[in-house]
């Protein structure tokens, strides 16, 4: 696996760890951060081993977004090809965090806010801790909040007058408005090791169908119920071949509890 430079990895058994770590500025995200990323969740695609994966950040807060020195500057004196570029790469981010095929957790604490609530909102589950607030604050600085795939995504999230209000505003969303209205999958003190009993829970089972489960979750997103249900009924048949679900069925029968080897 490789390791980074400019955020920590690790792992704990079969879960990955991705730790944001500039704690001393709130875990902003710089052009190489960002890179390495991407570059983190592809090579994850290739790395079976890993079961699931937890993202946190360092020193009591999540993410705090974009360096203001090292991107935002920038790219006030950038030209529109040099623009798209960034903005596509970016979103090519969350790309490959939809594409890898592990589970991903977010452990919010403290700020999460622009980048950093679009990274959480890309995670399959999110755990966030009583004090997490979370901002969409592009439009903030002049931007829309159409960045990274925030007006597909976090409409399917919270409901799209709920997205439409914190995209047209900025403003924080609490934690218990982010518990209430779907965005936590539920709220700890400390979020990490909530999210990390989820991981772990998550990497001891059929880690195959975790995967497809994951697919047809993005991969239904464009699909009409009747093409949904074909998309399932193959998906099924698929898994239905591996020898986790033949576990399974002998562990029922022996009555224990199956052991999953993700196979």
């Amino acid at each position: 696996m490789m390791q980074p430079k400019h955020f920590l990895w690790r792992s704990e058994g079969k879960v990955g760890v991705i730790t944001l770590n500039r704690p001393e500025r709130k875990n902003p995200l710089t052009f190489e951060s960002y890179a390495e990323l991407r570059d983190l969740f592809i090579a994850l695609g290739r790395e079976p081993s890993i079961k699931a994966v937890v993202l946190r950040g360092e020193g009591g807060n999540f993410c705090s977004g974009g360096d203001v020195h090292e991107i935002i500057g920038p790219l006030t004196r950038m030209t529109m090809p040099q623009l798209v570029d960034f903005t596509r790469m970016t979103g090519d981010v969350v790309k490959a965090m939809r594409h890898c095929p592990q589970p991903l957790i977010a452990a919010v604490d403290g700020v999460c806010a622009g980048a950093g609530a679009i990274l959480a909102m890309a995670c399959d589950l999110r755990v966030g801790s009583p004090t997490a607030k979370t901002a969409f604050l592009f439009v903030r600085v002049g931007l829309a909040g159409c960045d990274m795939g925030a007006c597909a995504m976090l409409p399917r999230i919270i409901g799209q007058g709920r997205a439409a209000e914190l995209l047209y505003t900025g403003r924080s969303m609490s934690a218990d408005e982010g518990h209430a209205w779907g965005f936590f999958n539920r709220l700890a003190e400390p979020a990490l090791a909530s999210a990390l009993e989820i991981a772990q829970s998550l990497a001891e089972g059929p880690t195959a169908a975790h995967a497809m489960t994951k697919k047809m979750l993005h991969q239904e997103w464009n699909a009409g119920i009747d093409e949904a249900i074909e998309m399932e009924a193959q998906a099924q048949a698929i898994l239905m071949q591996n020898r986790d679900f033949h576990r399974a069925y002998e562990a029922f029968v022996a009555k224990r509890k199956p052991v999953f080897e993700g196979d």
